[in-house]
C-alpha cells in the first residue's frame, strides 16, 4: 500500500480508495476497538459477504485485541515512545531479526 493510500486511510477509511473486504474490516475493528460489549454474531457478517475468510478475520481480531491491550497498558503505566535514535535503531533490529 502506498504512503497516499495510507494517509487517505488515516484521514478517514470510509472514503478511502481501499477494497471492500479491508473497508469492511475497518469498520469492524473500529467496533470491535469503542464497543466491544456491543459486538455480536451479526457483525461479522458483512465481513463474509466482503468474502473475508474465517481465518482473516480471527487473525484481525487477535491483532486488534492484542493492540488494543498493549496501548491501554502502555496508557495506563505513562509509557512514551521511543524517539529519535533509539527509535531508528529498534526499527532496524526488528527488521534484520523480526520478533522472534
Amino acid at each position: 500500500m502506498d504512503q497516499e493510500t495510507v494517509d487517505a486511510v488515516l484521514a478517514d477509511w470510509r472514503t478511502a480508495p481501499i477494497d471492500e473486504k479491508l473497508r469492511s474490516m475497518l469498520g469492524f475493528l473500529e467496533k470491535l476497538t469503542l464497543s466491544p460489549d456491543a459486538v455480536t454474531a451479526e457483525d461479522a457478517v458483512p465481513l463474509r459477504e466482503a468474502g473475508l475468510s474465517e481465518s482473516a478475520m480471527v487473525d484481525a481480531v487477535y491483532v486488534c485485541a492484542l493492540f488494543n491491550l498493549i496501548d491501554r497498558v502502555a496508557d495506563a503505566l505513562g509509557f512514551e515512545p521511543d524517539e529519535g535514535e533509539l527509535l531508528i535503531q529498534s526499527a532496524k533490529f526488528l527488521l534484520g531479526r523480526g520478533y522472534q
